[in-house]
């Protein structure tokens, strides 16, 4: 059975990299939110790309999730040194990374070609994807104005109040070559634990994304797994936007974003954390099968058992079908 995964930043990563180490190679997909891309130095930096491409590798920094490991950062001090903007911090390896990946770009590659080379040199088993090669970056609407997403999230550290989102020339972005294709394929959609507004909205936005989810008369599995546990999220700004959306932060709000397909939305099952198995019946109530269990990913060991639960709840939804 082939999975495709959307995914974003490190609780993305996380599940991506479980479910890397228990199917078959090339059975997976990850579909990689690229809305936070921008240019920096000159540079094209692509953070949730870069964040699940270093952890599938093996290569990310296992304190904070993203970077690199063993990161250096004489660059950064360099440049702090001279009075340069140091707010969005590269290190050393992490450059290499952008200087090759903005040299091929400017030679007429494609993002996502650039990205299969990068997966090819660096051992990556599975393939990874960016949602688009066109630039469609996420804007944020605050109490100081529209921010672009790094100007929120790193320079400004997610202090300004949100009020919403838009996600420039989305309209007119297509989807990357394969990303259909690896949707149509996949026997489970999985929407990993990653920021439901910034990071999975922007790669359902894109046109013929969504509907290509449902368009399955047999019903594809369509799962996601709560990034908010107990009221709160693990890394990131979720529970905050929620906050300021006037929304409460819980995992029964997010299977509220992305709707059961029973009710003309997405899901067709939905994972969240033992803390907060006082909302299942009301998530039932969505018209949704629940998975609750152990989400917190601290180790390999607790990604690698969430993603073999995840498929195994696959399996006994499609059993329930039958």
């Amino acid at each position: 059975m082939k999975i495709a995964a959307l995914a974003g930043g490190v609780g993305g990563a996380k599940l991506a990299d479980g479910l890397s180490r228990i199917l078959p190679e090339n059975s997976l997909t990850v579909i990689v939110n690229t809305g936070d891309d921008f240019d920096h130095f000159g540079l094209r930096v692509c953070p949730d790309l870069d964040t699940v491409c270093y952890t599938l590798a093996g290569l990310a920094n296992p304190v904070t999730g993203w970077g690199r490991e063993a990161e250096t950062w004489h660059v950064m001090d360099s440049l702090k040194q001279l009075g340069g903007p140091s707010w969005f911090r590269l290190g050393d390896r992490d450059l290499g990374t952008h200087l090759e990946r903005t040299r091929l770009l400017a030679e007429g590659f494609t993002l996502s070609e650039v990205t299969k080379e990068f997966c090819g040199r660096w051992d990556i088993k599975h393939t990874i994807l960016p949602m688009s090669n066109d630039h469609t970056p996420t804007i944020v609407h605050t109490d100081e104005g529209q921010l672009a997403f790094q100007d929120y999230f790193v320079r400004r550290g997610c202090q300004p109040q949100v009020s919403g989102f838009h996600f420039e020339s989305i309209a007119s972005a297509r989807p990357a070559p394969g990303v259909m294709e690896a949707i149509q394929d996949a026997g489970v959609v999985i929407f990993c634990p990653s920021n439901p507004w910034v990071s999975i909205d922007p790669i359902l936005s894109i046109p013929g994304i969504k509907e290509t989810m449902i368009s399955d008369p047999d019903g594809k599995q369509i799962i996601a797994v709560s990034p908010i546990i107990a009221g709160a999220a693990l890394k990131g700004p979720a529970a905050k936007m929620y906050t300021e959306l006037g929304i409460q932060p819980s995992a029964l709000s997010v299977a509220r974003h992305y709707g059961s397909r029973t009710n003309e939305g997405l899901l067709t099952g939905y994972v969240f954390d033992i803390l907060d198995l006082d909302q299942e019946k009301d998530i039932q109530g969505l018209g949704l099968s629940t998975l609750v269990m152990n989400t917190i990913m601290e180790s390999s060991e607790d990604r690698i058992e969430l993603a073999k639960e995840v498929i195994k709840f696959s399996k006994s939804l499609n059993l329930s079908k039958n």
